[in-house]
């Protein structure tokens, strides 16, 4: 048994990490290491409620003081770890000190890509709970043009919550349509044209060459196909890379996020779970990086199993979501690039609807449109592995 237990990343996974192997009875000494000064705080309100002001930072904590307390976790807030002795079996902290294990999970999560390596005043990246309140703060000074630099899941939402404050705004992204990546071309339609019926201009199919800027603050975006936007504050959501710098050196690999095996080991004793965590899900037959608020809880529950002597593969069916204006779309499991999509119920003009998407015939994803209920029944597809052929679609 581990008698020394060290999270690094005070995230939602390394605090479920911590609270599960106290849930499993685990005694030893827990280390919680976390490079901002604030207590484990949940992400997904920081582009939504937290950023449209209907939340304070206080409702985004995962646990209030007492929790913590009783959780029998020492915290090492404001301390990055800036190096890792596998030998040794220390983190090594930034200005010094270290924190030996005999166990440690890796929990770091992922940092902001960042665009032609700016810093001018009225450019902003979004990930920590800081830089919600500092993109709040200047949203709320009514800038006259809000350009969003990405139209992923955190583009698209930031761009949703600023229409509905009232703020003109630009969306930008060099993929023909918002959210190509996560659900296809399809969809993507319909999320951009959900964007144009609020307000929001769209610049799809051409990226960013620079930022134009006078004494250092930014005053337009220029576009790769010669055209300017003027813009006094711009949010880049280019996505994020696993926070994996401090492990270079330490022999872990490396190749996108921390590589694990089924069971989300890395190394003797090293475990990781969350954004940062690259695993082989056999469920799927591939593997894995998923930087998704519930991935994070069941893999955090996963590793301490294992950490316990479990012995089991980690193999989810991932679950995520997106909320804009008045729409929620969720979805279950893997969306190839390539996958067949198939309306399955309802119907896209009415903005109500479910489809399933399939590789080589076989259901690997789902999707619902303003339809949790029918979509949790259908989850089942994806778990059976369901052919496509079985199923009765309407379109």
């Amino acid at each position: 048994m581990f008698r020394r237990v060290v999270i690094v990343g005070a995230s939602a996974a390394g605090l479920t990490t911590a609270e599960a192997l106290r849930r499993r009875g685990y005694d030893g000494t827990l280390t919680l290491v976390g490079d901002e000064p604030h207590a484990p705080y949940d992400r997904p309100p920081l582009s939504k409620q937290v950023l449209a002001g209907k939340w304070e930072p206080h409702k985004v904590v995962l646990r209030d003081d007492k929790a913590l307390d009783d959780l029998g976790v020492e915290l090492l807030l404001g301390h990055a770890a800036d190096g890792l002795d596998t030998l040794g079996r220390r983190v090594l902290l930034a200005g010094g000190g270290t924190v030996d294990y005999d166990a440690l999970v890796i929990a770091t999560g992922v940092v902001p890509r960042r665009l032609l390596d700016t810093d001018l005043i009225g450019v902003h990246h979004l990930r920590t709970l800081d830089d919600a309140l500092a993109l709040r703060a200047q949203l709320l000074e009514r800038p006259e043009q809000l350009v969003v630099v990405g139209a992923g899941f955190l583009g698209a939402e930031v761009a949703a919550v600023a229409r509905e404050m009232g703020l003109d705004v630009t969306l930008v992204d060099p993929l023909p349509v918002p959210m190509l990546r996560q659900f296809g071309q399809r969809i993507g339609e319909l999320i951009a044209q959900m964007h144009r019926d609020h307000g929001v201009s769209l610049c799809l199919g051409t990226g960013v060459s620079q930022f134009n800027q006078v004494g250092g603050r930014v005053t337009a975006v220029e576009l790769a196909d010669g055209s300017t936007i003027d813009a006094d504050l711009v949010l880049v959501a280019v996505g994020a890379a696993p926070a994996t710098g401090w492990l270079v050196g330490s022999g872990l690999s490396l190749q996108d996020g921390v590589e694990c095996d089924a069971r989300c080991q890395a190394g003797p004793g090293i475990y990781a779970a969350g954004d940062v965590a690259s695993w082989y899900n056999p469920h799927f037959g591939v593997r894995m990086r998923l930087e998704h608020r519930m991935n994070a809880t069941e893999q955090a529950i996963a590793v301490a199993g294992n950490l316990l002597g479990d012995d089991e593969p980690f193999a989810p069916v991932p679950y995520f979501w997106t909320d804009q204006y008045d729409t929620k779309i969720q979805a279950y499991g893997v969306f190839h690039p390539d996958a067949e999509f198939q309306l399955l119920s309802g119907d896209p003009s009415e903005r109500r609807f479910t489809a399933t998407y399939s590789k080589s015939g076989t259901v690997t994803g789902v999707l619902g449109w303003n339809s949790p209920r029918e979509l949790l029944t259908l989850r089942q597809l994806v778990i059976d592995r369901t052919p496509l052929t079985s199923i009765t679609a309407v379109g």
